[in-house]
């Protein structure tokens, strides 16, 4: 017979809610690191010098095309053999905003990319500075096209954060590999934690996609959106 003691795993509810906040915690200092980055991105990828474009595309396809853990492991592991020596925390949140921010840069400059030309020339014969018709005309609505994307890519990240308990970062995940090494309920805790992990990636999405329109690109371009 098998059975199942879930009761076991809820009693070491304080590791999992510590797992819960630094999940959390990490997710919420990386999102606005990584997407201003993918902001910065994504105007110099559109619009600053050659040697800039190449620079920062050369970061968008070196952290798109490889594994998440591998980018964690190297700042972690790596660096120390160059004199940077970080915390589980810092070296987490560091790879998350990093990838993070290359992934949208490719987001938003697909959006910016499908701002028409004409927008662009009308901004300009209004004797708008360029940041001025960066953010005020270009940025919004393509915020607006691609939030989507980039919402999933945030939860991407937020989920991916699981693979920082390899570094001892003591995440949800970490904490539910703790408890079943405690009491043996692997399954149980795992469960557990799945479960938890769905819930934050749903309610993230609807939140990400209440807070868009109403902070991030709606109140800028008119309430549009």
């Amino acid at each position: 017979m098998i059975s199942f003691d879930f009761l076991a795993v809820l009693a070491e509810w304080p590791l999992l809610l510590k797992g819960l906040a630094w999940t959390l915690g990490l997710t919420l200092i990386a999102t606005p690191l990584g997407l201003l980055i993918a902001t910065l991105g994504a105007w110099s990828r559109a619009s600053g010098p050659v040697w800039l474009r190449r620079l920062l595309g050369a970061y968008v396809e070196l952290l798109r095309n490889t594994p998440f853990i591998v980018q964690l492991f190297f700042i972690f592991f790596g660096l120390p053999a160059m004199g940077v020596k970080l915390s589980p925390e810092a070296a987490s949140l560091i790879a998350m905003t990093l990838n993070l921010g290359a992934y949208g840069t490719e987001i938003l400059r697909a959006g910016i990319q499908a701002t028409p030309r004409g927008q662009w020339e009308a901004a300009q014969s209004l004797a708008l500075s360029p940041v001025q018709v960066f953010t005020r005309v270009v940025l919004p609505p393509a915020f607006q096209r691609v939030w989507p994307a980039m919402t999933s890519q945030i939860i991407i990240v937020m989920l991916g954060s699981a693979v920082c308990g390899q570094i001892s970062t003591e995440e949800l995940s970490y904490a539910a590999n703790l408890i079943q090494s405690r009491n043996f309920r692997a399954f149980e805790a795992f469960i557990i934690a799945t479960l938890v992990y769905l819930a934050l990636a749903v309610l993230a999405r609807k939140l990400l996609m209440w807070a868009g329109p109403r902070f991030i690109f709606g109140v800028r371009s008119g309430g549009h959106g």
